[in-house]
């Protein structure tokens, strides 16, 4: 009885407590709050909400009516093998420069965070790792095609110094030597887009690795070492397996983002439409092909972009799972 007195007074008084400043200070907050939701849902909400519905109809041109036509856009999105070849672009250009990006990351955030390497100068090397990542990719591309220009961009230029040039054969038999068009090369031109996205993104992977590692609890080594073990063992059997939340979050976030891959490839001397034969039109560059070039197909366009959600989604549920800790799923 006495128990439930005491509850019943510690309830009042929070009651008391709630409905005076703290009420207060609730309502007034929602002043603050709304001007942001009305931004959110007036820039982000409902583009997302009218691209999903625009989807659903044949909207193109310079029509101001359209009619729903249920799921024709995505019937058609299923046979179209420009898009099917898009996002085996898009893959490529992702892997060719995530796989490097992840292993260079990972393995200087273990050199930084040793401290038996007793390595010097560390802070400015993270400064320099992550200084690209604040650059605009649409600046970087601009500069990476004029030093990769044909015939006498800076690269070409230095390549003659070495003798290096590429063996051409005329119309009339003559063969003479001239500058590397790489962007006329599918495999050169994939590789510099790689090379690019690596290059931004590789000092914020080494960070967030650098992060998790240093939230490892020092004590997991300590006792590692009384055991016996070796560095190479600690990293394999301690930093490694401590560090899968992290991989997931920047296995997903850079699926995401290379998914929407569309900068580089757009300003990079392609004719905006992903260089020789396609090989670098991503995703989102087709659908912007598709929707603000030629008959502009803006319900096409959105079909597609619902297209990107979706294949983005469905793989990274699939790193979701398949990076998740096998006990986790067994204990739920």
């Amino acid at each position: 009885m006495a128990n439930t007195n005491v509850k019943a007074a510690g309830n009042s008084y929070t009651a008391k407590k709630v409905s005076g400043s703290e009420a207060k200070l609730q309502k007034y907050g929602v002043f603050f709050v709304i001007p942001f939701l009305a931004i959110y849902c007036f820039f982000q909400l409902w583009p997302v909400i009218y691209t999903i519905l625009l989807s659903f109809t044949d909207l193109k041109g310079f029509e101001t009516h359209l009619h729903f036509t249920g799921l024709e856009n995505y019937a058609r999105l299923v046979k179209d093998t420009y898009f099917w070849k898009s996002v085996g672009n898009t893959f490529i250009m992702w892997g060719m420069n995530f796989a490097p990006q992840l292993g260079i990351a990972l393995l200087f955030a273990i050199w930084f965070t040793d401290p038996r390497m007793h390595l010097r100068g560390k802070s400015a090397f993270r400064a320099l790792f992550y200084l690209p990542n604040l650059l605009m990719a649409a600046s970087v591309a601009v500069l990476f095609k004029s030093l990769f220009a044909y015939p006498n961009g800076p690269i070409n230029q230095f390549l003659y110094s070495l003798g290096i040039q590429a063996t051409v054969v005329r119309d009339d038999g003559t063969i003479v030597k001239e500058g590397i068009q790489f962007f006329r090369s599918p495999m050169t031109a994939r590789a510099i887009v790689a090379f690019i996205q690596w290059w931004l993104w590789c000092g914020q992977t080494l960070i967030m690795l650098m992060a998790g590692i240093t939230s490892i609890s020092p004590s997991l080594y300590e006792s590692a070492v009384v055991d016996g073990a070796n560095q190479s063992q600690q990293t394999r059997y301690i930093t490694l397996p401590l560090l899968r939340p992290m991989m997931i979050y920047i296995l997903i976030t850079s699926l995401i983002g290379g998914m929407q891959l569309f900068e580089i490839p757009f300003l990079l001397p392609t004719d905006m439409n992903g260089g020789p034969g396609n090989v670098m039109r991503t995703m989102v560059l087709y659908m912007y092909n598709i929707a603000f070039q030629g008959r502009s197909q803006y319900a096409y366009g959105a079909a597609i972009a619902m297209g990107v959600f979706i294949i983005t989604m469905f793989f990274s549920m699939i790193i979701y799972l398949f990076m998740q800790d096998r006990s986790d799923l067994g204990r739920k």
